[in-house]
């Protein structure tokens, strides 16, 4: 039952990855912390496990985007470029920052986190187009925020890329593609810091490599590999207003019981 959990997490997690640009992180955490809580896994340890496994199952789900997105013509490639080098450092920092916290602790903030993404999704507040491009430097910087952000929360840095990039002058479709092909080195540097800051704890479950719990994420990569790019084909074909807001609803449900 659990395998077929994960099954079923990775195909809307794939949907979610190519449709809005995000890694399906913002989901794939709290269903893997309920599903590693009623597994009787250690308080201690599940809530890292949850975020080092979402960060893993992106890189899946990210190659798929890119592929679609780039068949497209959207992703640029120099920004993308630029904004890599300050995620891989960022990442690796954020994943160290999770470390420093509590289980309890990181799920409340991971909740806060969902709320508000509920609520900017359901308002649909985008910044304004005000500002261009940056250079090499600013791409760096901003890139290193939004990895070391990504790697605590366990997600592809969709729901800050995005919204980065759209005020920065970059049309939405660009924006979204863009942040799908950002979401891989946001998730390889995370899952193996994850993988190395939780290498040698002593209440991890069997099957773990670190914070990596490999039953999900192979369940979860089985089915997010090829529902990521049925979603970025949906991406270039639809509306996605009223799914935002179906999403805003899970997450802002999500946000609250992480509270509570």
């Amino acid at each position: 039952m659990e395998f077929l959990l994960y099954l079923v997490l990775g195909g809307f997690a794939g949907v979610l990855a190519g449709l809005f640009g995000v890694g399906g992180g913002l989901i794939i955490v709290p269903v893997l912390v309920f599903s590693f809580t009623l597994q009787g896994f250690s308080h201690d340890v599940l809530t890292h496990l949850a975020v080092g496994t979402s960060l893993a199952t992106i890189i899946f789900t990210s190659i798929n985007s890119i592929i679609e997105h780039n068949r497209k013509g959207a992703v640029l490639w120099r920004l993308f470029a630029w904004m890599s080098v300050g995620i891989l450092i960022g990442a690796g920092i954020g994943a160290l920052t999770a470390e420093m916290i509590s289980g309890p602790h990181l799920q409340k903030i991971i909740g806060v986190f969902a709320l508000i993404i509920a609520l900017q999704m359901a308002l649909d507040l985008k910044p304004k187009a005000s500002r261009t491009v940056p250079g090499k430097v600013g791409l760096t910087l901003a890139g290193s925020v939004i990895g070391w952000a990504s790697a605590i929360f366990g997600i592809g840095g969709g729901s800050l890329t995005v919204p980065f990039l759209t005020w920065r002058s970059v049309s939405m479709q660009q924006a979204v593609a863009t942040s799908s092909a950002c979401g891989l080195p946001i998730a390889l540097a995370g899952a193996f810091s994850f993988m190395l800051i939780g290498w040698k704890n002593p209440d991890l479950p069997a099957h773990s490599l670190g914070f990596v719990y490999l039953p999900a994420l192979i369940g979860i990569a089985l089915t997010s590999m090829f529902f990521a790019r049925f979603g970025a084909r949906l991406a270039h074909k639809l509306s996605p207003r009223l799914l935002k807001r179906l999403f805003a609803a899970l997450l802002f449900c999500v946000g609250l019981s992480f509270l509570i």
